[in-house]
């Protein structure tokens, strides 16, 4: 919930619309997922994840029912946070809620093999084949400039005092 980094983030979303031949029917915001388990034990994760795509959403003044709050990444039997990104997606392409989406992982701060290849590679094929139009994946912040004016800003405060 850090407004640095709420800002960056709203901003790289605004730059990669920018640069988009269509408009998105939906934003989804996916968080990786953990079992459902750690959420009913205590766990706030869930709600972090939650408070960090309202408040983008927010910041962005995007449309509620525009806007979707996802996870990603599970594995074994065990129930996890829902709603499942890959699921969710496969469902807006096929009852036609939404034939253009761009998906952004907010929870991480870099790209990652994992990430990309599940969300940018097999969660555009699986939109793509259940009737989906246009897909665009938002990269992380990565290096870019909003990335190292977050970076800057969370070093800068977190040494005031100490330098």
């Amino acid at each position: 919930d850090d407004p640095v980094y709420i800002n960056a983030l709203a901003k790289s979303v605004q730059e990669h619309l920018k640069t988009l031949p269509w408009s998105p029917d939906m934003i989804i915001t996916s968080f990786h997922g953990v079992p459902k388990r750690y959420l009913l034990e205590g766990d706030p994760y869930h709600c972090y994840s939650a408070k960090t795509s309202r408040l983008l959403k927010e910041s962005l003044q995007w449309p509620a029912e525009k806007w979707l709050l996802t996870f990603q990444s599970r594995f074994g039997t065990e129930e996890w946070l829902q709603p499942y990104t890959d699921k969710a997606v496969e469902a807006l392409a096929e009852n036609g809620r939404a034939k253009n989406i761009v998906v952004i992982a907010p929870g991480f701060v870099a790209d990652c093999l994992e990430t990309l290849e599940e969300l940018n590679v097999e969660l555009r094929e699986d939109f793509m084949a259940h009737g989906g139009e246009n897909f665009s994946y938002i990269p992380c912040l990565n290096d870019s400039e909003f990335g190292i004016d977050v970076i800057e800003s969370v070093v800068r405060r977190e040494l005031q005092g100490w330098i």
